[in-house]
């Protein structure tokens, strides 16, 4: 019964959609991780949670400031300038 089920569902035509959910879960949990570990609001442990609300607004900033906001910061908010360019540009 079970090679039945694993024939009928895993097929080569499905294999892109395990991969595009197989991403976004992947997303899900690096978010979540890196929420976890290093927003500076979240507080996993009970000493850190009797603190109260912190003044660390430095930490604040280097949370939000993270790479890729500056990888990103300068550039053109376009996923594929070259191709945009090439159908805009009137020449």
């Amino acid at each position: 019964m079970a090679p039945a089920a694993v024939n009928r569902w895993l097929r080569p035509e499905v294999y892109p959609l395990f991969a595009a959910v197989g991403v976004a879960v992947g997303i899900c949990g690096m978010q979540l991780i890196r929420n976890i570990s290093t927003n500076p609001e979240v507080r996993v442990t009970k000493e850190n949670r009797t603190a109260g609300i912190l003044e660390n607004f430095a930490e604040g900033e280097k949370y939000a400031q993270h790479a890729v906001r500056k990888f990103v910061r300068n550039r053109s908010p376009e996923i594929m300038p070259s191709i945009n360019g090439f159908f805009t540009d009137p020449e």
